[in-house]
């Protein structure tokens, strides 16, 4: 019977030892098996020692019970009289519930724990092939093999071995474990073995020494013939050992399985044959093979099979492995690589995967495997298929910094050893950090942390991810800065032929002018230079990011050059984390917005006010330009005032559309490109009126002082009027006047007519700024028509000679600028023509069908592929604009959502009436909004408009980055869109043409 008090006091102690099951654990303490030793106070101090004390007392009452009833006295003796043995075994049983399954199951195998002479503390590979020699057969070969991992787990739980210590053991076991089942597979079929000859090379974390508990083991496997016989028939043996060896490993038997061994990283993967001769993995490697297969091949190493035919592959693999570096798109085929591991991570997983997830495992391995490939090509002592051992001499080379590698490799070793005791728990391949609160403890308490195990364990993981997460900064573009900077003397650092074949591999065309602009913006003890020394890693990581690293590490030498000794500048950058990447992007993006930026440095602030990229409104734009031109004292400053206004708040635009587009480590891109398209063409729109209001403003006062004879307005048409005008678009207008009272019309006409005149001239002063050109030609008469009218002249043209084409060109007309009243008397006398009552006659209709038709063929550029033609081409701008407009002439007199300048609201309100279904709704507008796009980005690429796909590689190459489309991919932009665009054509086929 158990006292109460006493019951109180082993409660209280099994709780401050650790158990968070104290009523469970009493009673396994009070089990039979554990008779002689429950008092022991040895005992509970050790179990309060392990990761998970419930667990270790429930596998030692399990192991004990086990036991045959004459041999259980030798193992309580021996663990409550040899620390050696306890700490050992319980420290296993407390980590790993699959081991101690497999204790219960072959109840001696604790005694392999026993012995502790130096031989058992760093065993190598002599010692786990003789602790396999004796398996014949794949069941004994996996007990035999976890009999081994139980050694190692055991070291590794003590810590008697580091984590490095225990991948390379794991490693070697692998290695002795390949050989075992090749022994056994080559026993099975003594006929095959005789036949041929085969090498395994262990490949991934196997060759480079630094396994995992659980992982696959990849392999590929090299055949040939001995002497004198047929290479055909050997390699057919050498295939059927080889399968067999896999399925040793890989197969569950009552034992369960050791590892899946996975040759899928051979030449042409699963397609190709499992086993090839040396001289055919030679042929594929110099003529097919792409950059992500030498990488892989870093870590190749013979292990198992015919010796001297492994050594042959790796010393022939090994040159091409080290000029993988000099192939074409070498770093982009490696990123690519690296986007496509994260992006297929599911969502949910991203914050728990140690392994694949940003700040993870793989990112330091894939940074230094490219740190290798980029200068083992002259420096053989970085040739280590082992990361931390290739950290180390990155460091000693001095292409990484000491201090940064230092950060990294603790980093390196504290993720891999949260996999490691992960991993061990039930011994499945996981690289997910756990959700449940017991798991956290158990794997808090595993890595030594006590107090509060799950609040340590989480900070510690995120402060080494974040480490890790700004590896690209450390490992790749701080030594570059030293290299210029040269102010730590006697610190190795890259030479110049280094830091130039770096920069080369990171996507700097011409790495000679960078590291002078590197030298420029970085040398000297200024304010400065120490403020742009701190910023240039992360911001060449952000320019490598782009399709033109060297035009944005340029773009930033002259804003800096500019803006550099302005105290607000280098603060706003140090301080305002958003603004120094928002920088970077804009910079990188192209030549339209590093130019606004030139020619208006100060620009620069929008990008760290969180309210500074939005657009503003007309109405303060307007506000800002008419005040801007009335201070100015003459026209000429009056319109340089209004330019100064466009030219900042087209830099808002553009580097809103930029960020938007690309994102930022912060927000990801936009994924409403409807939504950016109507943002650009909304600001561009308002932005233009305000322009024309202020010239306006100017001509009049030139001239006439406060009041014109004659009332003005003008009226936006085509894009502008639609508010759709892209960067590059003229401006469609009208113009309308009305005599004052007592002014005839004579001199009104004639006062207008001036006015226009002195506009022109001056919006068409030379100037750096991006033109604005306004055009008439769609006024009645086009252009031998007058260029200003007043309202009876346009009611009498419209109601006498007006064509379809004019209706129809006045469905986009709106008041922009000007006399407000005049331009709202424009538009009530245009409504009835633009939305005829009953809607347009089917003559009508046919007109409208037969201009477009002959505006496809005779307005095409000479030469132009029509399929990617934004304007004119297949199910482009036209196509799209034109079916709207065809609704909208037929139906808007009678719903009245059509009465719309704007093309995507037209669209919407004939979904929304019913008369387009919504999958063509659909089609027409990802249309018209990725042909927008298209023209946006040729004219924030290139500086100038342009309707269809740039030439130039780079240019194309970050036209398709302002789209969303990894490097590499511009043939996918381009399929996808001719796909989208045909898809368009059809329903304009079908809606406009009634085909």
């Amino acid at each position: 019977m158990t006292v109460p008090g006493r019951r109180s006091s082993t409660f209280s102690r099994l709780l401050r030892s650790g158990f968070t099951d104290p009523s469970t654990a009493a009673r396994l303490l009070e089990s039979e098996a554990l008779a002689a030793v429950r008092t022991d106070p040895v005992l509970l101090d050790a179990l309060g020692a392990t990761a998970d004390p419930d667990l270790a007392l429930f596998g030692l009452v399990r192991l004990a019970e086990a036991q045959e009833d004459e041999e259980r006295p030798l193992l309580l003796g021996t663990l409550v009289s040899a620390k050696p043995l306890r700490d050992r075994l319980l420290g296993v049983l407390g980590a790993s519930e699959a081991l101690g399954d497999h204790l219960a199951r072959h109840p001696r195998d604790w005694q392999t724990l026993v012995t502790y002479e130096a031989a058992d503390l760093h065993p190598g590979l002599p010692e786990f092939e003789r602790g396999l020699a004796d398996a014949h057969d794949p069941v004994a070969l996996r007990v035999a093999y976890r009999r081994c991992l139980l050694s190692i787990a055991a070291r590794d739980v003590c810590g008697t071995i580091d984590v490095a210590q225990t991948a390379a053991e794991l490693a070697d076991l692998a290695t002795a474990t390949l050989r075992a089942a090749l022994r056994i597979a080559s026993a099975a079929a003594p006929e095959d073995a005789a036949r041929c000859r085969l090498a395994v090379i262990a490949m991934g974390k196997c060759g480079g020494n630094e396994l995992n508990y659980v992982s696959d083991v990849d392999v590929i496997f090299v055949g040939d013939a001995p002497p004198g016989a047929d290479e055909g028939k050997a390699l057919q043996a050498a295939t059927r050992l080889a399968s067999h060896l896999m399925r040793i490993c890989s197969e569950t038997t009552v034992e369960g399985t050791i590892w899946p061994v996975d040759a899928n990283l051979r030449p042409e993967g699963r397609n190709g044959p499992l086993v090839r001769t040396l001289a055919s993995h030679l042929a594929y490697y110099q003529r097919w093979a792409k950059t992500w297969e030498f990488q892989a091949l870093l870590k190749a190493r013979a292990v198992a099979g015919d010796p001297e035919l492994g050594a042959q592959y790796i010393d022939a693999i090994s040159p091409l492995v080290w000029q993988a570096a000099e192939r074409d798109n070498f770093v982009p085929d490696v990123q690519k690589m690296r986007r496509r591991v994260v992006d297929n991570i599911p969502a949910a997983q991203v914050d728990r995967e140690l392994k694949l997830g940003p700040g993870g495992l793989r990112d330091v391995e894939f940074a230094v495997q490219l740190l290798q490939l980029v200068h083992g090509r002259s420096d053989a002592t970085l040739h280590s298929g082992t990361t931390l051992d290739a950290l180390h001499a990155l460091a000693a080379g001095g292409y990484v910094g000491r201090a940064d590698a230092a950060q990294l490799h603790d980093a390196y070793r504290f993720l891999r050893a949260m996999e490691h005791r992960i991993q061990l728990y039930r011994l499945r391949r996981t690289h997910l950090v756990p959700e449940d609160e017991a798991d956290l403890r158990r794997l808090g308490r595993s890595m030594g942390l006590r107090t509060e195990p799950v609040a340590e364990l989480n900070k510690a993981w995120r402060r080494h991810a974040s480490v890790v997460r700004r590896l690209h900064e450390k490992l790749f573009y701080r030594p570059l800065l030293d290299a210029v900077a040269q102010l730590t003397p006697g610190e190795t650092r890259l030479s110049p032929r280094a830091a130039g074949q770096r920069l080369e591999a990171l996507g700097y065309a011409d790495p000679v002018a960078a590291l002078r602009h590197l030298e420029a913006l970085a040398s000297g003890v200024t304010r400065k230079a120490a403020i742009q020394r701190t910023l240039l890693p992360v911001l060449l990581g952000w320019f490598a990011d782009s399709a033109d690293p060297d035009a944005g590490l340029l773009n930033f030498r002259k804003v800096s050059d500019a803006l550099g000794k302005t105290p607000w500048y280098l603060r706003l950058l140090r301080d305002e984390g958003a603004a120094a990447e928002n920088l970077a992007r804009v910079l990188s993006a192209g030549r339209l917005a590093p130019d606004l930026l030139m020619r208006a440095p100060e620009a620069v602030a929008l990008l760290g006010d969180p309210e500074g990229l939005q657009p503003r409104t007309h109405e303060a734009l307007e506000q800002e330009v008419l005040a801007a031109v009335g201070r100015a004292g003459n026209p000429e400053a009056a319109v340089a005032a209004a330019r100064g206004v466009r030219r900042r708040e087209l830099f808002r635009t553009t580097a809103a559309d930029i960020i938007g587009s690309y994102g930022t480590e912060e927000n990801p891109a936009e994924e409403d490109h409807g939504a950016l398209v109507d943002r650009v063409g909304g600001a561009v729109s308002d932005l233009t009126a305000a322009t024309i209001a202020g010239a306006l403003r100017a001509a009049v006062q030139s001239s006439y002082g406060d009041t014109l004879p004659t009332r003005f307005a003008v009226i936006g048409v085509g894009r502008f009027g639609g508010h759709e005008l892209a960067y590059g678009s003229d401006a469609d207008v009208l113009f309308v006047h009305e005599p004052r009272e007592g002014v005839g019309e004579q001199e009104a006409a004639k006062a207008a007519q001036s006015v226009i005149t002195e506009m022109r001239r001056l919006l068409q002063l030379p100037s750096t700024d991006p033109p604005l050109l306004i055009d008439a030609d769609l006024r009645p008469e086009g252009r031998s028509g007058p260029l200003v009218r007043t309202l009876p002249s346009y009611a009498a043209y419209y109601r006498r000679w007006s064509l379809t084409w004019e209706s129809q060109a006045l469905l986009r007309a709106e008041p922009v600028a000007g006399d407000e009243d005049l331009g709202r008397r424009f538009i009530d006398l245009v409504d009835p023509l633009r939305y005829p009552a009953e809607g347009l006659g089917e003559d009508a209709v046919r007109e409208i069908r037969r201009l477009k038709a002959r505006m496809e063929t005779e307005r095409m550029p000479r030469g132009a592929d029509p399929t990617l033609h934004t304007k004119l081409g297949r199910g482009g701008l036209s196509d799209v604009e034109w079916t709207v407009q065809l609704m909208q002439m037929r139906h808007a007199w009678a719903e009245p959502g059509l009465r719309t300048t704007r093309t995507r609201r037209a669209l919407a309100a004939a979904h929304a009436a019913g008369l387009i279904p919504t999958e063509e709704a659909q089609i027409l507008d990802e249309a018209w909004v990725l042909a927008t796009r298209v023209r946006n980005a040729v004219m924030l690429v290139r500086g100038r408009a342009g309707d269809t796909f740039p030439s130039e590689a780079r240019e194309l190459g970050a036209v398709g980055r302002y789209l969303g489309y990894a490097e590499g991919t511009v043939g996918e932009m381009l399929d996808d869109y001719r796909r989208i665009t045909r898809r368009a054509r059809a329903v304009v086929e079908e809606l406009f043409y009634g085909a």
